[in-house]
């Protein structure tokens, strides 16, 4: 894909809520001790933040979809700012905790909107590579971001990763007002017009999709230190080496994932969750041993973010004409999903079932995925091929 000025502005704010929702999981001794707070209650800080996500994408949706595209992402992109500097500067827990909400609230509204202003600044042929693009400020948030975010605090203080993050919203917000064009709202545009979406039987089976898929990633990625630290036996500096194996896996599988998608979305994700499958009951078997552990966690990292492009645009085609309230509800969906696989591989591993069988239970949720995407493709090539819409009508127009 050619450079898009716009595409990388979009990258600019994913990176930074990217940095912005994970690196407290880095911080959480620092801030607890500083705070005078046990981890568990630090731990609350992100929990809330996925909470925030949840509510905060149909809240902020349905409240500006009247507002020009670019408008309403400079505003997210402020709220973004306005949540980190009230961070940078809580000197109490329910401080912090209100501004983790806050922030939380442009989450699901960002990557909503601007996944369908994304879509609409290619042509057809690329929507789901130019979602992608989007997206790659995500992973790099957790290859380069999050750990530099993480050795700032332990030696500046957990305040100022915030306040870094906060100069980098300001620069969102100045790129997004340089490289976008005055994107208007989009025609006929109401909320009970999106809320009709998300009756549709494609829109429901997208995002169900969204939380199968991201709850096979989070069943085992949620528990990986003390997977490494006990069943493979690994020092910590091969844990944080994995980690950053993991990230740079997330940013293979991010492009990858966008490439295939603009070919084929179903024939994506008929593959991609096969292979999650495969390489989680390998890494069952297998994690052990160090040597294949550092292939597989670069290859689960590959095929977990490879699901995101697809999905997204999944539900961006599904919704037809009204994409924003289900865009942004597929970021909730992702983080609902990111609740539910920790809660199973945390209830795995409550029954004394083993580490090894968190994997397997990352591979059935997998399975389940793979599924339900054969199902839905059986279902359409029985009736009348679905055409990819445009999203908007500025698409429509560049056409």
């Amino acid at each position: 894909m050619k450079f898009n000025p716009g595409l990388l502005a979009l990258a600019i704010g994913a990176f930074g809520i990217g940095v912005t929702e994970f690196a407290p999981m880095g911080l959480l001794p620092v801030i607890a001790s500083d705070l005078g707070v046990s981890i568990p209650s630090a731990g609350l800080l992100i929990s809330a933040y996925a909470l925030g996500v949840v509510i905060g994408a149909p809240l902020m949706t349905l409240t500006t979809g009247r507002v020009p595209r670019r408008t309403l992402l400079i505003l997210l992109a402020g709220i973004f700012t306005a949540g980190n500097v009230l961070a940078a500067l809580s000197g109490s827990y329910g401080m912090l905790m209100a501004a983790r909400i806050l922030t939380s609230f442009n989450h699901g509204a960002f990557f909503g909107v601007g996944s369908v202003v994304a879509a609409s600044l290619v042509p057809a042929d690329r929507r789901a590579g130019a979602v992608a693009a989007m997206f790659m400020g995500l992973t790099l948030a957790n290859v380069i971001g999050v750990p530099i975010a993480t050795w700032a605090g332990e030696h500046l203080g957990w305040r100022a990763p915030f306040w870094g993050v906060s100069v980098l919203g300001v620069a969102t917000m100045a790129a997004l007002r340089l490289t976008l064009p005055a994107l208007p709202a989009p025609p006929h545009g109401n909320a009970m017009a999106e809320l009709r979406v998300l009756t549709r039987a494609p829109v429901l089976a997208a995002l169900g999709l969204t939380v199968v898929g991201s709850s096979a990633m989070f069943t085992v990625f949620t528990y990986i230190t003390p997977i490494l630290r006990e069943a493979t036996h690994a020092s910590l500096g091969f844990v944080t080496a994995m980690l950053a194996v993991y990230g740079v896996g997330l940013t293979v599988g991010n492009g990858l994932g966008g490439r295939f998608a603009d070919r084929s979305v179903d024939r994506t994700l008929v593959v991609t969750l096969a292979s999650l499958a495969l390489i989680l009951v390998a890494f069952a078997v297998l994690m052990p041993f160090k040597v294949p552990t550092v292939l597989l966690v670069f290859l689960w990292g590959v095929a977990s973010f490879a699901l995101i492009p697809p999905l997204q645009v999944r539900v961006i085609h599904a919704a037809g004409d009204a994409p924003n309230l289900a865009s942004a509800m597929n970021i909730g969906a992702f983080n609902l999903g990111n609740a539910i696989g920790a809660a199973l591989g945390g209830g795995v591993i409550a029954a004394g079932l083993g580490y090894p069988a968190v994997a397997l239970a990352g591979a059935a949720a997998s399975i389940l995925g793979l599924v339900a995407v054969i199902v839905s493709v059986r279902r359409q090539s029985a009736g009348r091929p679905t055409q990819l819409p445009v999203p908007d009508k500025l698409a429509a127009d560049r056409a």
